[in-house]
């Protein structure tokens, strides 16, 4: 057969093959391991909570998803690590309320705008701060508390974990209801929970998980929950609202979440396997004895309650006059 006879066969034969087989598909997701950020360090309430869902996930998905601590300037380190990453579903962040609720009003030139820059992949538990108070405080109730603030107005003093913190503005909420004048004494580290501990400090708010194992073994008291209702953690101890102040909320939670551009699908399937390991009756027991209460939902849920914390945050530090710069 003539040469221009076989190339015309050839062409031919090119048109008939089946659509798409000439053009590489993409591999499923994940086909290569995931690193997943924590704007902390290791062994607190974040690194925790990541740790317990990227092992099931890597259980469910069969690919390694890695933990990698960022920590420094309130978590915004890791965060615009994560923004500025390549949105291919192959980098994603367990963040929580400081870096994305709070920040973007505690920091006058962030850089980058979280709420923006970040999508929403699922809400991984809620995790309320509790007033504890150290055992030689002659306050066993949220009412002596109270009796005791008011007749020492302005000698009261409360650790935090920082400026800015949910741990700082959920006492300066607490102190601006009961006109306590109470002067906050920011710490970093473990130093908050040692000088409250020795009385030091006379109170706190800390989130359940960073203070169960003082409480169980009676060296931090709880007089109060910072949630609208009860946590299934602590069932006990009331909610500061339940006590007189309705509306008193100021809690951490934490979620995953994904550059801005990543593909629906990758969103769509970690959300839908986060929720069902989420809803493992071991890791529910597992998360409420630490005191995280599971949450989960839809992405789009998720995104909306981002944004009344925002709204709500905003306007407490606005009123606290906190800043980080």
């Amino acid at each position: 057969m003539p040469r221009r006879a076989w190339l015309a066969l050839g062409l031919g034969a090119v048109g008939l093959w089946p659509p798409g087989r000439l053009q590489a598909q993409p591999a499923p997701y994940p086909s290569r391991p995931v690193k997943v950020v924590v704007g902390f360090t290791a062994g607190g309430t974040t690194d925790l909570l990541a740790r317990q869902v990227t092992a099931q996930l890597s259980d469910r998905l069969k690919q390694n998803f890695l933990i990698e601590n960022r920590p420094g300037a309130g978590g915004n380190i890791g965060t615009e690590a994560v923004i500025r990453s390549a949105p291919d579903g192959y980098t994603l962040i367990v963040n929580s309320v400081g870096p994305v609720a709070v920040n973007p009003s505690l920091y006058a030139r962030l850089g980058y705008n979280p709420l923006v820059d970040l999508v929403p992949v699922v809400q991984i538990a809620d995790v309320p701060n509790v007033l504890v108070v150290p055992p030689s405080l002659p306050a066993r109730s949220l009412e002596e508390f109270i009796t005791l603030g008011k007749a020492s107005a302005g000698k009261l003093n409360y650790a935090s974990t920082g400026v800015g913190t949910s741990s700082h503005l959920s006492s300066f909420m607490l102190s601006r209801h009961l006109e306590l004048g109470a002067v906050h004494l920011p710490y970093k580290g473990a130093d908050a929970l040692q000088d409250l501990m020795a009385g030091r400090v006379q109170f706190m708010f800390a989130t359940i998980p960073s203070v169960m194992t003082q409480i169980r073994a009676g060296k931090l008291r709880p007089l109060a929950v910072s949630s609208l209702k009860r946590s299934r953690s602590l069932p006990d101890v009331p909610t500061v609202a339940e006590k007189g102040f309705p509306g008193f909320e100021a809690g951490s939670w934490f979620g995953l979440f994904a550059p801005r551009g990543t593909p629906e699908s990758v969103i769509a399937l970690l959300n839908r396997h986060v929720n069902a390991i989420l809803q493992s009756p071991a890791l529910e027991q597992q998360m409420i004895l630490q005191g995280a209460d599971p949450v989960g939902g839809s992405a789009a849920q998720f995104g909306q309650f981002i944004q009344r914390e925002f709204e709500k945050w905003r306007q407490i530090v606005r009123e606290s006059g906190a800043t980080a710069e």
